[in-house]
């Protein structure tokens, strides 16, 4: 059978998918492969960092169990960063992103982080993070609106000044991680950024702009309950946000002189406000404006979040059991659009292949594989993989067509089926089969701390000596036919 070399490209609009917050628990990556059947560029995880706090590192709303509102405590109410001056690798978000990367996925980590800790705290976090690829990390986001508690605690020049510095930190320490500045939006009535002045050096500094933009939102969640008499949340045009979006990268092309990814990071519809169909609906808009640009402008966007404790997610939490999410019509939705090209990362072909054969990964959209084509002669009813013994140890990405499987360590066979059921296959069609390699138990492994070899913080390289044996079968072994007359 014939073998390439290929390696993934960047889509049109990367998708990032936000799992879990102060809104809700994180669910396993195993659990969310089985219910969108794609891997995302990336996926978003919330933490905070305030070490020099009384309550420290209790989180806020354990620690604050009288709070009126879901603003009304000391610092955010996200789970607790528990590396810095812990150190605790083993704790959160330590497996978490591990188990992100193992299933081909990057890590986007938000943070929000006392602006009054020291150079010295912020680099202890950037050794933390360090060995984790091509992280994204968000600090202080929504930094110019006046309810996160750290816009309680300092000046928007004082917060400005804090990611310059944390800037500086990542860039010297860490190359291999980009930091997001999620700043102020467009204002039609200026034609300028809000803050755009305060934060302008804090944009020059920055890899990546981006913003966060709901579609509707109920803020007052989880201590109220949105109505129509109420003024706890807010409904806004789909294509007035889409062009809010786009004019705030036009404008900050303009005043920075630079051209950098622009990326929304949290964006969704809020069920509370509109109702579910309409949620969905709202979402399918924004995707179809995305697909349609003739410019394209958003590197990426993600989608706030998988499961969510109110109505604000593809499952919402079920009130029974945390661990079991209730599936809501965005959820159908959105896999059918994140399979459609533009949300696609692209191929490149680089040679033929034979085994054994080393595999580069960087990340999601910079990575090797070897690919192979399916020749189908109809729907097949068995379509297997057999794990030879010298690869079940490794973790694997199969991808078939555009759906994603993975294989972890020490699994000897993948069923393939799942495709088939929900697509029906023509006569004679042709399919790619491709076999990624992502890191292994989640990190790349530079020699040590100070280790300046920026290829292995980059990338990480697995050998594939075998592929599977393929069961590709069109007949079932018996059928009884007399109950079908």
């Amino acid at each position: 059978m014939s073998l390439k070399l290929i390696k993934t490209t960047p889509a049109k609009c990367s998708l990032d998918l936000g799992d879990g917050s102060e809104r809700a628990f994180y669910v396993n990556q195993d659990y969310i492969f089985q219910k969108l059947h794609k891997a995302h560029r990336g996926v978003s995880l919330m933490y905070t960092y305030y070490p020099n706090d009384k309550t420290w590192p209790v989180r806020a709303s354990v620690a604050n169990k009288n709070a009126k509102s879901a603003w009304d405590y000391p610092y955010e109410d996200y789970f607790p960063y528990r590396g810095g001056r812990e150190h605790k690798m083993d704790d959160e978000p330590f497996n978490f992103m591990k188990e992100i990367r193992m299933h081909g996925q990057e890590v986007v980590l938000t943070l929000t982080i006392d602006p009054f800790l020291k150079e010295e705290d912020i680099i202890l976090i950037a050794k933390d993070l360090r060995n984790y690829g091509r992280l994204l990390l968000r600090i202080n986001h929504e930094c110019t609106g006046d309810w996160f508690c750290y816009t309680k605690r300092a000046s928007y020049e004082q917060i400005a000044s804090f990611f310059v510095m944390c800037c500086d930190v990542f860039h010297e320490y860490v190359p291999n991680i980009k930091l997001i500045l999620c700043a102020g939006m467009y204002l039609k009535e200026t034609g300028k950024l809000e803050m755009e002045d305060i934060f302008l050096e804090a944009h020059k500094k920055a890899d990546i702009w981006s913003g966060d933009q709901y579609l509707s939102l109920h803020w007052g969640w989880p201590h109220d309950v949105a109505t129509k008499e109420t003024s706890n949340h807010a409904c806004s045009n789909v294509d007035e946000v889409y062009e809010k979006a786009k004019n705030t990268y036009l404008r900050l092309c303009k005043i920075t002189g630079q051209n950098k990814p622009m990326v929304l990071s949290e964006l969704n519809g809020d069920a509370d406000v509109t109702g579910a169909f309409e949620q969905s609906y709202m979402m399918k808009h924004f995707m179809t404006r995305v697909q349609k640009e003739k410019h394209p402008w958003l590197s990426a966007f993600t989608l706030y979040q998988f499961r969510d404790d109110g109505r604000l997610g593809l499952e919402v939490t079920d009130p029974n059991n945390s661990e079991i999410g209730i599936e809501q019509p965005i959820l159908g939705m959105y896999m059918e659009e994140m399979h459609k090209p533009c949300f696609c990362t692209g191929y490149q072909t680089l040679s033929e292949a034979q085994l054994p054969v080393k595999l580069r990964w960087g990340a999601h959209d910079d990575a090797e594989a070897v690919e192979m084509e399916i020749k189908l002669k109809k729907q097949p009813v068995y379509f297997e993989l057999n794990f030879p013994k010298e690869i079940v140890p490794l973790a694997m990405i199969i991808e078939f067509d555009t759906w994603s499987f993975y294989k972890a360590p020490g699994v000897s066979f993948i069923d393939l089926m799942p495709y088939f059921f929900k697509n029906k296959i023509k006569r004679g069609a042709v399919k790619k089969l491709r076999f990624f390699c992502p890191p292994q138990d989640g990190l790349n492994h530079p020699v040590s701390d100070t280790d300046k070899n920026e290829d292995l913080l980059y990338n990480c390289y697995t050998t594939l000596t075998a592929l599977p044996s393929i069961r590709l079968e069109y007949e079932p072994v018996s059928l009884a036919k007399k109950y079908r007359d």
